[in-house]
């Protein structure tokens, strides 16, 4: 039996997910936006960071957001900015399959991620990923304009947001361009930690 479609991302109380440039992911707004990721045990330990860390609802949430993904799937965008920025021993640990134009042969990294690319479309990549996952889920990882795509194409089961008490003002909003004539939402579950807000949603076809 073929698994749960999700998304799970981090966003601004304005709405954003990253900043416009590629060139800032790294900058003090999204540091500011992951920053209850960071101190967390399942994160470092995922990350080789060493010992320590928090313990508590967002660490588990952290560590069973992996467990239950059996493969990723992502957009060129964030692979292209991944690429470089990920250690050797990427944090995925699956399949991951990047929607791209590009052709190229699969790149297998330590640690059990190999990224796959495939230039026919998100359903082909999500047939795959699929595939790869078996009985597990499948997380659509991002960035943004992908996570849209398979919500409006009715391909998203259920998602998650951690909503950060952070503004951004402008940048990658999460629903910006969501089709809502098509997409309907039913809240099924909210947990607040002392950092962020964990809202999760069934997507529903309206």
């Amino acid at each position: 039996m073929a698994g749960t479609v999700f998304f799970s991302v981090s966003m601004s109380l304005d709405g954003y997910i990253a900043p416009s440039s590629p060139a800032e992911l790294m900058g003090k707004q999204w540091m500011e936006l992951q920053h209850w990721v960071f101190p967390q045990r399942f994160f470092r330990q995922n990350l080789n960071l060493g010992e320590g860390g928090e313990e508590g609802r967002d660490n588990d949430i952290l560590r069973e957001t992996f467990e239950r993904t059996g493969a990723n799937v992502m957009g060129k965008r964030m692979f292209e900015a991944g690429e470089h920025a990920w250690p050797e021993d990427a944090p995925f640990h699956t399949p991951v399959f990047v929607v791209t134009q590009a052709k190229r042969d699969p790149w297998e990294r330590a640690g059990g991620t190999t990224f796959h690319f495939v230039n026919d479309g998100i359903e082909a990549a999500l047939d795959q990923a699929r595939q790869a996952a078996g009985d597990s889920d499948v997380r659509i990882a991002g960035g943004g304009e992908t996570i849209l795509s398979y919500l409006n194409a009715g391909l998203v089961d259920e998602f998650t947001i951690a909503v950060s008490p952070v503004l951004f003002g402008a940048g990658v909003r999460l629903l910006e361009g969501v089709d809502a004539s098509k997409v309907a939402l039913e809240q099924v579950r909210s947990e607040a930690s002392a950092q962020v807000t964990h809202l999760t949603y069934v997507v529903r076809a309206r």
